[in-house]
Parts: structure tokens; sequence; C-alpha cells
């Protein structure tokens, strides 16, 4: 039975990426502890079947900037290290795996390396991009490119690398990544838990209701304000026009003022915080389309939102603000786009949905057929196969070999995508 510790600076099981790897490991027969933060009611060690979860007295702080988001870090750091160390003393850990943010989190598992212990990196976001987009500097700020430099060593000490997007993938091989370490292992819906709901007549309801639905974390990248913009401006266009918010965050204050001071406070419903699955599926199969309104960035333009896949899995058309992740993997055949931040152009692809239901399910279903492959099923099976690879190949070198850089900027990102003709 494999040892194995996966270390998160966030919350788990909430991390729902994280939490599937644990679940395939344990499957695959591994015995896994998590290190993680530790939130509100959360006991500090929970143990089950195969796993042992070991929480550290730390959590995040809304609002977090600069100092503040350097000091989390640095105090998780110090405290996955002392404990992954100490506990690969009784374990004698195989694998450990570590999720980004912060990238130099994997120098965590440095002593367990030394000792043997392969190291699965996992990049769930583009720092760079992140922090340039968080704080709102430039990609040649010197914190930028130190961040830049410090991705690349930390993919060099990993034994190997996953990452959610081809297009993530191509950032990091872009900046000097050796392309056979990086795996893409993307959020795909677990089709066990997310089903396509009965089918039903395409045609609306008589009473002209038609609800839109989002979930997971709520903050102001997520572009919810321009979805509650969007039913204000179509308000007695479209009087049957609701909008559905499960789940928590920093912007729901923002969002129910935004509601009242629109006039939409009684179209715009709000869960107040995250819910159990079985309720967020239901509410899912009651709506009659899912909606993903990032904020198109440097950061964002590479990743795609997991909601995205759980909406098509239940065959339900997809609203998506334009990105290149969701051209390049979608594309208009299987979703509605329209440009991030704009609510007139959400307002005329909710318009051209609502009235055309047919068109609707033709995406719906492309969509399924396109999305088969991204299936957790199937990612699972690229995930485990990466980490059966990683313990089986041989001994890795002392000093990992560095690839020649490819001089790829941090806003190549976004320059690429500004070069690109404008949509038609």
């Amino acid at each position: 039975m494999p040892e194995t510790c996966v270390v998160r600076e966030h919350y788990v099981p909430q991390d729902s990426r994280v939490a599937r790897d644990i679940a395939a490991l344990v499957a695959a027969g591994h015995r896994v502890d998590v290190i993680c933060l530790r939130d509100a009611g959360q006991p500090r060690v929970e143990r089950r079947p195969g796993v042992t979860v070991w929480r550290l007295p730390l959590r995040h702080s809304r609002g977090r900037r600069g100092l503040r988001y350097a000091g989390e870090y640095a105090a998780f750091f110090a405290m996955a290290s002392a404990l992954v160390t100490a506990l690969h003393v009784r374990r004698r850990y195989r694998l450990i795996q570590v999720h980004s943010l912060p990238d130099v989190l994997v120098f965590a598992a440095a002593v367990p390396r030394l000792f043997g212990a392969r190291v699965l990196l996992d990049l769930q976001e583009c720092m760079p991009e992140f922090f340039a987009t968080k704080f709102g500097v430039d990609a040649g700020h010197p914190l930028v490119r130190l961040i830049g430099r410090l991705e690349q060593r930390s993919i060099r000490f990993a034994d190997a690398v996953i990452t959610p997007t081809a297009q993530m993938r191509e950032v990091f091989v872009g900046r000097g990544a050796d392309p056979g370490k990086v795996a893409v292992v993307m959020d795909g819906a677990d089709e066990d838990t997310f089903r396509p709901a009965p089918a039903s007549d395409a045609a609306r309801p008589a009473d002209g209701s038609f609800t839109l639905v989002s979930h997971g974390t709520v903050e102001a990248h997520y572009g919810l304000d321009t979805v509650i913009e969007a039913v204000a401006l179509l308000r007695d266009e479209l009087p049957g026009l609701r909008l559905r918010i499960y789940g928590d965050g920093s912007d729901l204050p923002r969002l129910r003022e935004l509601a009242a001071r629109l006039g939409v406070a009684g179209r715009v419903w709000f869960s107040g915080g995250f819910v159990p699955i079985g309720e967020l599926v239901a509410g899912i199969a009651a709506a009659d389309a899912g909606i993903v309104a990032m904020r198109r960035d440097a950061f964002r333009d590479v990743s795609l939102a997991g909601k995205m896949f759980d909406f098509i899995a239940m065959g339900k058309p997809v609203l998506s603000s334009r990105t290149r992740s969701v051209e390049q993997t979608l594309g208009p055949d299987c979703v509605a786009l329209f440009e991030s931040g704009d609510a007139a152009d959400l307002a005329r692809a909710l318009r051209l949905l609502h009235g055309d239901p047919e068109r609707g399910a033709a995406m719906a279903r492309r969509a399924r057929e396109v999305a088969a492959g991204f299936q957790w099923s199937r990612q699972r099976e690229v995930y485990t196969g990466t980490v059966d690879r990683l313990l089986t190949a041989p001994p890795a070198r002392s000093v990992p070999r560095r690839v020649p850089r490819q001089r790829r900027r941090v806003s190549d990102v976004s320059d690429a995508r500004a070069a690109a003709p404008p949509p038609h």
C-alpha cells in the first residue's frame, strides 16, 4: 500500500479537484495523508478509510492583499514543511503531491524527496499571470518576473507536473518547462454525480420562465455582476428571467446590493452558502441554462471553470464569456459566447437562447459529445496513469535538468489574444 501525502493551501474537501484526486488514490490502494488549512468548525485531525486529514491552524482571510498573501503563504509553507517531514519519518512516503498556489509550496517536500519520495506538482494556476492580474501590475514588474523564475524552478524540482488545461501547459512549456514532464488532467464533471436531467419538451414553459444557474465560489473575477446587470437589462423584455446563485464568497454582499440597486432583487436568488451536492444537482436540473461569466485577462484566458463541465454533463446549454480556453476547447457550436464584462452582449446571447430553445438543445448535445473525453472517469485514468508511471520510473537525478528557455514573457498570453483577429 503506497504511502502518499497531499499538500494544499486550501480547505479540504471543499477543493473538488483535490478531493477527487484523493478518492482516486485511495481507490488505487494508496494510504493518504492530507495537509491543508482548517476552516471554522473543522476538526484538527480527521480520519476516514484510507485518509487522514491534518488541518493546520490557518485560514484564508477575505480581501487579502500583497503582504497578507505573502504572510499566509509563508506561514503555511513553514508549518506544512515541518509536518510533512515529521510524518515522512513515520510513513516513509513514496509520493508527495503538492497543489499550487503558491508554486514554491512544492519545496515543502524537499526532505522526503531527498530520502526517495517522488514529487508530483499540480499547477492549478499560472502564478505570474495570477499575481499580475490580482495586483494590477505590469507583466514586466520585477516581482512578476521573479515569480516566473520560481515557477520554472518549482517545475524542475518536481518529478512530474499536472495542470488543468492544454493552454496552461503551453504557457509553462513556453517559459522553459520540459514538455515531457507536464501532463494535462482536466477538471471534468463527475458523471456519477452530474447526470443528464430527464428529457423534456424543447418549448419554453407556458409561464415564460427562464432560469439561469451558477455555482461555486462567489468572487469578483467570476463576473456575476455582469449577469445581474444583464438580468436588469432584460427585465421588461423577459419578465420570467431568473438567476440562481449557489455558493459563497467575498463578493456576495456587493452582488446583493447591486441586485437591489438595479431593482432585480426579486429575480436573483442567493443560496447564501455552499449547499449539499444533492441540492445543487437538483438546482441545476431545474434550470434552463448554466452561466459562466469569468473576467477575461491574461490569467483566466488560459483557465477553464470546472462548473461549465457540470452544466454540460447534465445536458444544459451554457452561456460563457469568451476566453481563449473556452474557444479552443469547446467553441461557439457548444456554448453561447459573449464578451467578458459586457452586460449588453450577454443580454443579446440570452435573448437568442431564450427565443430558440431548439438551438440551445443542439448546443447542449454537441457540448456533451465534445466534452465526453473530459469527464472525470477519463481524466482519472490520465491522473492515476501519471502517478503509476512516476512511482515505477527510475530514481530522479539529484539535480533536475534545465530545459533551454524559449523566451516567452508572461504577457505573451494576452499579447497573442490581442493579435488575433476579432471574433465574427
